[in-house]
């Protein structure tokens, strides 16, 4: 069994260490909160459960504390996939909801497996997911000076291989930061969270960038065909140099890989399998 998630580009880490230090010790105990969730749990079920952790912590930008648009709402997206069923469940732009990565999970139920806007706000309501402020007093605070720099790469991420051998990922964000309203990015989308047999992606960084390129569903199709995850994750990020991309993967293989890539720095990360790793 084996459990990496992520907490996106953070700009500020270079910088301020007592920030750096804060998300690194979330992301472990979360972590570890998540592998011991594991040991008892299938990894879609764990996924789940990690991802609405790290939408639950103001530090990173996905469900509490997500960015503002630039019209002053808040849109979140998020998306899980069944590495065994090859199912996929999405929220795109739902406002007013606690956890958009549940809500996504419960969509694996239903033939339209990907909602947005106003459909999956309904959605959410008639399966008792109610109204969720997520504007934190800070977010506010950059919303109106327009301090929308800082932390405008957060996503947050989970792959996670359970006991049976079976993968899931999911990935969740509250965007960039003043934004056109309900702009799209990877999250909930096959180009930023990917899953099947061979292996799990979750995806961060430019989301415009990741759609451009396919970028989880490209590496697992290469690990598919027969490439480590290591040399999949390279070839896909030489190709994503080629557009000038910015992003960041975690990712696990049935076989046990776990690896993380990023073209920039400071991405934040950590890994479970036994033994807890964090990394920025």
């Amino acid at each position: 069994m084996k459990l990496i998630i992520h907490g996106g580009f953070f700009s500020e880490s270079a910088t301020n260490q007592v920030t750096k230090k804060a998300k690194q010790d979330a992301l472990a105990e979360i972590a570890t909160l998540s592998y011991t969730y594991l040991q008892s749990h299938n990894a879609l079920e764990t996924v789940s459960y990690a991802i609405s952790l790290l939408e639950s912590n103001v530090l990173f930008n996905a469900g509490l504390g997500s960015q503002i648009q630039s019209d002053g709402k808040v849109r979140l997206s998020a998306s899980i996939m069944n590495g065994k069923t090859q199912k996929f469940g999405g929220v795109i732009n739902i406002q007013d909801v606690e956890h958009p990565i549940q809500v996504a999970s419960l969509l694996l139920n239903y033939e339209d497996s990907v909602l947005s806007g106003e459909g999956a706000i309904d959605f959410a309501r008639k399966n008792k997911y109610e109204y969720f402020n997520p504007i934190t007093a800070q977010r506010q605070s950059e919303y109106e000076l327009k301090l929308n720099q800082q932390n405008k790469l957060g996503t947050v991420g989970c792959v996670a291989l359970d006991a049976s051998g079976h993968l899931a990922a999911g990935t969740s964000t509250g965007g960039k930061g003043f934004e056109i309203p309900c702009r799209v990015s990877d999250s909930a989308t096959v180009a930023g969270n990917f899953a099947n047999d061979f292996a799990g992606i979750s995806c961060t960084g430019v989301g415009e960038d990741i759609v451009s390129v396919a970028l989880a569903a490209r590496i697992v199709t290469r690990v598919t065909d027969g490439f480590t995850l290591k040399a999949a994750c390279d070839k896909s990020f030489t190709e994503l140099k080629t557009i000038d991309g910015f992003a960041g993967v975690i990712g696990i293989t049935a076989d046990g890989q776990v690896y993380h890539t990023d073209s920039h720095p400071y991405m934040v990360w950590a890994s479970f399998d036994g033994n807890l790793q964090v990394f920025n």
